[in-house]
């Protein structure tokens, strides 16, 4: 989908990450005209980008889902409303227009891309996450990115029967590390502390799994095998150096994150987060935000928990944009639709 120069929308939501494909389906409920934004070019975040294939925990109704399957099912869910995405283009102006404020809910928002388009909207909904994400790099053997060494694992299945050396002490790491285990030829996390930073269940699981640990030590060389896309790995620690065998060197130590040019959206931002009232607002009429990106006290960084943050702004969202309509979208049921109609497709416009 291509939008028009200025198309325009009752609701942009920068974020297609899960609690931005939710606000998608609350925005369709509440009859608002949405687009969907984000700089990557699939649905899902960094879901889609990290881990489609890892299972998630702590999604209400779900024992376990993978991460692929949790955003279809979420594009499965807002499909009926029919929203509109733009992927692969980064929000980077913003322009606020007469009468966007409490007592003029009439007055708009244009919103510029990286990529010269153009939209216009009554409201924004932010849900960038940790916005622009970029991989930290080891501090050696960068020249082999995609050639042996990566940062993400989308497809396990590729995996199979290789010695596999996870460096990093995460809870990326550590999931990468057991997801691998049952399929690899061999898996290592090499560590440079002795204490791991993942969560102290995914450590317990590691240590009582088949996967080699090496810790206060850092990978000091990366070497190319000729003619093929593997690597040998040197590590380092207080002993001698090691070298170990590596068909896939999986670069895990983290990322940093860049709000980019939201910082210039006039929102107030307190150490990369977004702050927000109980409603989901910003400090700028007509915009809100959720997930990741915002804090306040108390704050719990779950997906759970950001479903029922964009739940919240979106639907305060609709009570600003028509002034006398309550806030609480009523029974959800009459909003389902009617027996016999065509399934909805869990691919979104593109």
């Amino acid at each position: 989908m291509t939008l028009a120069a200025a198309h325009e929308v009752d609701l942009l939501i920068v974020g297609a990450g899960p609690v931005g494909l939710f606000g998608a389906y609350y925005a369709g409920v509440r009859k608002l005209s949405t687009a969907v934004l984000d700089s990557l070019e699939e649905p899902g975040g960094q879901i889609t980008a990290m881990y489609p294939e890892k299972a998630i925990f702590d999604v209400a109704g779900f024992p376990a889902i993978k991460g692929r399957e949790l955003v279809e099912q979420l594009l499965a869910q807002a499909a009926p409303f029919d929203p509109k995405y733009l992927l692969g283009h980064q929000a980077v102006g913003l322009e606020r227009r007469p009468g966007a404020g409490p007592d003029e809910p009439g007055g708009t928002f244009a919103i510029t891309t990286s990529t010269g388009h153009r939209i216009v909207t009554r409201a924004i909904a932010i849900t960038g996450g940790i916005g622009t994400f970029t991989p930290r790099p080891l501090p050696t053997g960068s020249e082999y990115l995609g050639r042996g060494m990566v940062h993400f694992v989308p497809d396990p299945a590729v995996y199979a029967d290789e010695h596999v050396v996870v460096v990093g002490g995460g809870d990326s790491a550590l999931d990468w590390a057991l997801m691998l285990e049952p399929i690899a030829a061999s898996v290592t996390v090499v560590h440079r502390r002795a204490e791991f930073r993942a969560h102290p269940h995914s450590v317990d699981l590691l240590r009582a799994s088949s996967v080699s640990i090496i810790t206060d030590a850092q990978v000091s060389q990366v070497r190319g095998v000729p003619d093929v896309d593997e690597v040998e790995v040197t590590v380092k620690g207080d002993d001698e150096p090691t070298t170990l065998k590596c068909d896939k060197l999986v670069a895990a130590l983290g990322f940093t994150a860049n709000l980019g040019p939201l910082l210039e959206w006039g929102i107030d931002i307190r150490k990369r987060q977004i702050v927000v009232d109980s409603m989901g607002r910003t400090t700028v009429p007509g915009i809100y935000a959720a997930g990741d990106i915002v804090d306040y006290d108390g704050k719990v960084k779950l997906i759970a928990t950001g479903f029922g943050e964009i739940a919240t702004a979106v639907n305060n969202a609709a009570a600003y944009l028509n002034p006398g309509v309550s806030a609480f979208p009523g029974h959800l049921s009459d909003y389902a639709p009617e027996p016999g109609e065509p399934a909805p497709t869990a691919s979104p416009t593109a």
